[in-house]
C-alpha cells in the first residue's frame, strides 16, 4: 500500500468519493478477525474500511479492506485499546456501523456508548448488556435470576483481610477457584487447594487483574476439576427473540486458553443438551441481547452439574465451528442486525448435521513453554479440499509482530460425523506447513493422535498432565 491517509485526510476523500453510497463498516481490529470481517461486510455489500496500528497499516487485512485509516502507534494501548480514537475515526470515514471483532474493545461499553452520541451502531450488544454481563458478578446475578444455574460462590470483599478470605474459601469448600470479576482468558484465575494457598494467591491474582482488566475484583467459585467446558452459540434480535445455534466443546485447554473446539459436544445427553440450550434460551431473553454471544457452562463428568461460566458478548474466537457446521454466516448477520436489516439466519435443530473442528496456530513454542515468538514467517502451506476451512490473514513474508495476541490461523474441518472430523483434522493438521518461526502444530499433531481425544469428552483438566508427560518423554 503506497500511504496510509490520517482520520483528516480520509474524511477529506470520502467527500471527494460521494458516488459510493455503500454504508461503511469500520473494523476496529486485527489480525484474522479483521480478515473475516472484511468478507462479511462485502458480502452484504457494504465497505469496509481498516482501523488499523501503524505496524498493521499495510498487514494483508488493510490490503484486503477498501481503505485503512491508521488510529495510533503500535502497541494495542495507543491505538486498539483506545475508544476515543476509535470513535473519531468512525465519524472521519463516515461509518454506519463499527465492529469491533473479539479482545481489544468487543466488550467495552465506552466505545459503544461514544458511537451512540453520534449514531453510530456498534456491532455488538447494548452498553448496559455489556455492563450486566461483563462484570462476573453481575452476571452471576442475572443468571440466578433467569434461573440459569449456577456453582457456589462469593465475591471477595478485602483481598487482605486473611481471615475473612479464610471463612470465605471454607464456606465454598476446597479445591475452588480465584476469578477476576471484569476478566476474561485466563488472567486473574487461580486454582486453590487449601486455606494456605488462598491467602497467598488472592493478591497475587488481584494484582494480575488489575494490570490486564484495571480493576482487581475477584470472586471464588467451586471448583470442577473433571468437568468439560461446553458452550452455547446464541443470536438475539435485541428484544427478546433468540435463535441457539447448537453447542460446541472447548475442553482442550492450556492454563485457561482454548486450544481445539468442535461442535457439537461429543458425549451429551438430550436432557443436558436441552438443559444448555433452555438455560441460554433464558439469559437472552432476561438481557434481550442483541446480536452474536456466548453463554459458557461447565459440565462436570462426575455428577449431574450443569453450572453457568459467564457470558462472552461478542463474536468468539471459535465462531468458525458454528458457522460450518450450520451453514450460517453469523459475521454477515451481526452486521445485517447492526445496520437495522434482518439478520436472515435460519431456525435450525439442536444438533447439526456434520461434525466440525477447529484447531487454533499460534505463533509459541510449544517446546519452550509455550513462549511467544516473532519474526518472518518464510513459507505458508495450506491443506486443501471439501470440508476445509483457514481463517488467517498470514502469508509468506509476513513479519508477525510481537505486540499482540499470538494468534495466527484457525484450520477447520466439516466432516460427517466425529470419527471422520477426528480423522480428517489430523490429516489437514498434517498438510500444514509454516516456516520461519515456531508454532504449536506439533502440540496438535500430539494431541490428535492421542487415544483420549479421539474418544472425546476430555475434562478441562485433561492436556496439562499429558502434555507434561509427552513433554518430558514419559508414555501417557
Amino acid at each position: 500500500m503506497s500511504s496510509i491517509p490520517t482520520p483528516d485526510a480520509l474524511a477529506t476523500e470520502l467527500k471527494e468519493d460521494a458516488a459510493d453510497t455503500r454504508p461503511v463498516i469500520l473494523i476496529a481490529n486485527r489480525g484474522e478477525i479483521a480478515v473475516r470481517i472484511i468478507a462479511a461486510a462485502k458480502r452484504i455489500g457494504a465497505s469496509p474500511v481498516l482501523a488499523a496500528s501503524v505496524i498493521d497499516a499495510d498487514s494483508p487485512a488493510a490490503r484486503m479492506a477498501d481503505r485503512v485509516v491508521v488510529i495510533g502507534a503500535s502497541p494495542a494501548g495507543a491505538s486498539y485499546l483506545r475508544p476515543e480514537q476509535v470513535a473519531q475515526a468512525a465519524v472521519n470515514v463516515g461509518a454506519a456501523a463499527v465492529h469491533p471483532g473479539y479482545g481489544f474493545l468487543s466488550e467495552q461499553p465506552h466505545l459503544a456508548e461514544l458511537l451512540a452520541e453520534e449514531g453510530i451502531a456498534f456491532v455488538g450488544p447494548r452498553p448496559e448488556t455489556l455492563r450486566a454481563v461483563g462484570d462476573k458478578g453481575s452476571a452471576r446475578k442475572v443468571a440466578i435470576a433467569a434461573n440459569v444455574p449456577v456453582a457456589a460462590g462469593v465475591e471477595i470483599d478485602d483481598v487482605d483481610d486473611v481471615q475473612a478470605l479464610v471463612a470465605l474459601g471454607n464456606g465454598i469448600g476446597y479445591p475452588l477457584l480465584i476469578k477476576a470479576i471484569h476478566g476474561g482468558g485466563g488472567r486473574g484465575i487461580r486454582l486453590v487447594e487449601n486455606s494456605e494457598q488462598l491467602a497467598v494467591l488472592v493478591p497475587q491474582a488481584a494484582a494480575e487483574a488489575l494490570g490486564a482488566f484495571g480493576n482487581g475484583a475477584l470472586y471464588l467459585e467451586r471448583y470442577y476439576g473433571s468437568a468439560r467446558h461446553v458452550e452455547v452459540q446464541v443470536f438475539g434480535d435485541g428484544e427478546g427473540g433468540v435463535q441457539i445455534f447448537g453447542d460446541r466443546d472447548c475442553s482442550v485447554q492450556r492454563r485457561h486458553q482454548k486450544l481445539i473446539e468442535e461442535c457439537p459436544a461429543p458425549g451429551l445427553t438430550d436432557v443436558r443438551r436441552k438443559i444448555l440450550h433452555d438455560a441460554s434460551r433464558a439469559l437472552v431473553i432476561a438481557l434481550k441481547y442483541r446480536g452474536a454471544g456466548t453463554v459458557e457452562f461447565l459440565v462436570d463428568t462426575l455428577s449431574d452439574d450443569v453450572v453457568f461460566l459467564e457470558v462472552n458478548a461478542r463474536i468468539q474466537v471459535e465462531h468458525p465451528v458454528t458457522e460450518e457446521a450450520f451453514g450460517v454466516d453469523l459475521v454477515a448477520a451481526q452486521l445485517r442486525l447492526a445496520l437495522g436489516l434482518d439478520p436472515e439466519l435460519p431456525d435450525v435443530p439442536p444438533v447439526p448435521p456434520a461434525t466440525v473442528i477447529e484447531l487454533r496456530l499460534n505463533a509459541e513454542d510449544p517446546n519452550e513453554d509455550f513462549r511467544p515468538n516473532s519474526g518472518d514467517i518464510t513459507a505458508v502451506s495450506w491443506p486443501r479440499g471439501p470440508g476445509i476451512r483457514v481463517d488467517t490473514q498470514i502469508e509468506a513474508g509476513y513479519r508477525f509482530p510481537l505486540y499482540y495476541d499470538s494468534l495466527m490461523a484457525k484450520l477447520i474441518v466439516r466432516a460427517h460425523n466425529r470419527d471422520a472430523a477426528v480423522a480428517a483434522i489430523a490429516s489437514a493438521a498434517a498438510n500444514t506447513r509454516i516456516e520461519g518461526i515456531k508454532t504449536t502444530l506439533p502440540m496438535h499433531h500430539f494431541v490428535l493422535a492421542h487415544p483420549d481425544f479421539i474418544r472425546g469428552q476430555v475434562p478441562t483438566s485433561w492436556f496439562a498432565p499429558v502434555w507434561e508427560n509427552h513433554s518430558n518423554g514419559a508414555t501417557s
